[in-house]
C-alpha cells in the first residue's frame, strides 16, 4: 500500500482557478526606508508594509549599535503618510 498522491492528480487546469483566487499585483509589495538610528545616529535601512494597516508600531534593533528603537508609521491606500523613530 503506497502513501501520497496519484501522480494524476496533478494533471489538470486548476492553475487557473488558483490564479483567480490570487491574482497578480493586488498585493502591496514590501517598501523599504532609510531612518537614522535614534541611539547612534547611523542611516538604517528598514522595510515596511503600508499595505498592513493605517497605523503601524514595532521594534527594530540598529544594524550598527543593536539597540533597540520603535518604528510608527501611518499609512493610508497603501502611501506611508508619515514614519517616526523612537528611542527606547
Amino acid at each position: 500500500m503506497g502513501y501520497g498522491l496519484h501522480p494524476d492528480a496533478f494533471t489538470g487546469d486548476d492553475d487557473d482557478a488558483l490564479d483567480a483566487g490570487f491574482p497578480l499585483g493586488d498585493g502591496t509589495a514590501d517598501t523599504g526606508a532609510t531612518v537614522h538610528c535614534p541611539c547612534c545616529g547611523e542611516a538604517v535601512e528598514i522595510a515596511l508594509d503600508p499595505g498592513s494597516g493605517t497605523r503601524q508600531a514595532y521594534v527594530e534593533d540598529c544594524e550598527v549599535c543593536c539597540r533597540p528603537f520603535e518604528v510608527v508609521a501611518e499609512c493610508e491606500s497603501g502611501e506611508i503618510l508619515s514614519l517616526d523613530v523612537l528611542g527606547s
